[in-house]
């Protein structure tokens, strides 16, 4: 298959289950609702070190959010339950209610109940109070601007983690073109993140190391420096490959994301330096999603 001069490989993206769970930040203004969730959704890349995979999934209008003001729709990964509960109430104790004129509520109320502000209450040293409306309870912590308002629970739902592909380009700045043209394109979309770094990733990784203590490595068949060292990936005219990576709360979601980004590469064509797009696999043996390229794109 190709697309406007770009090969797409007859590969699959590999992908393994995780649960979920979207909280929804506001504050006195977008700027302080952003500074509270980018500070929430830090250090959430990988699951591999970080214990969770996290993102800002949209911009919320005041008339979207549950107290009427400026918020943001935060998403958070995590390959269990338990763990995900962890880190949402240390993500949020940390990171929410420390941060001016910040409140905290459930973004979802399907699936489990998990604690959101059930036991950041206690910060409030007995001064806290509770109140429940229309189902639901909330609790106002006294803090030194006035009160933290936090919804006790929200929903935790099964989820799918790894969806991705590949961006294969004749130079580095070439690539990253492209990979922002996806994730602007992608941003779009309901339901789902790009937990890397401006939702891209350089150093893609296969399972296993030559050094025991490490789960993972560099994807030596993707690196353009290791041509001439390794079972090269890459014909002579690629000299930088960069990755994608999704999550999202069905398989739906990730097809859909990946369908619009690599759309979206395709758009730019070879004429841009865009040669080939594929994906990150270990040959079925990592998850049981398989998001096959072509069947994506047909």
């Amino acid at each position: 298959m190709i697309i406007n001069g770009v090969t797409i490989d007859d590969t699959f993206a590999e992908a393994f289950p995780m649960r979920a769970t979207r909280v929804i930040i506001t504050a006195q203004n977008l700027k302080w609702a952003y500074h509270a969730a980018h500070a929430m959704t830090g250090f959430a890349t990988s699951v591999i070190a970080c214990g969770c995979e996290a993102g800002i999934e949209r911009e919320l209008a005041p008339e979207e959010t549950p107290d009427g003001r400026p918020g943001v729709a935060a998403m958070i990964f995590a390959m269990g339950g338990k763990g995900l509960a962890k880190q949402l109430e240390t993500r949020a104790g940390q990171c929410v209610l420390t941060s001016p004129t910040s409140a905290l509520f459930a973004g979802m109320d399907e699936g489990d109940k998990i604690a959101l502000g059930k036991n950041l209450r206690y910060f409030g040293d007995g001064f806290q109070s509770s109140k429940s409306i229309g189902g639901k309870r909330y609790w106002r912590v006294p803090v030194m601007d006035g009160e933290f308002l936090t919804e006790e629970t929200t929903g935790m739902v099964k989820a799918i983690g790894g969806g991705n592909f590949l961006v294969l380009a004749e130079s580095q700045p070439q690539a990253l073109a492209a990979c922002e043209a996806a994730i602007d394109a992608m941003k779009k979309l309901p339901n789902v993140i790009m937990p890397f770094p401006g939702g891209v990733v350089r150093s893609g990784s296969k399972v296993g190391s030559k050094y025991r203590t490490l789960s993972a490595s560099t994807n030596d068949a993707f690196c353009p420096t290791l041509k001439g060292q390794t079972a090269t990936e890459l014909s002579p005219e690629i000299e930088s490959v960069m990755e994608i990576v999704i999550d999202g709360l069905s398989e739906a979601d990730i097809s859909q994301a990946m369908r619009v980004g690599m759309q979206a590469v395709c758009e730019l064509g070879s004429a841009q330096g865009v040669h080939r797009i594929s994906a990150g696999n270990y040959g079925g043996k990592l998850g049981p999603f398989l998001f096959h390229l072509r069947q994506i794109l047909a």
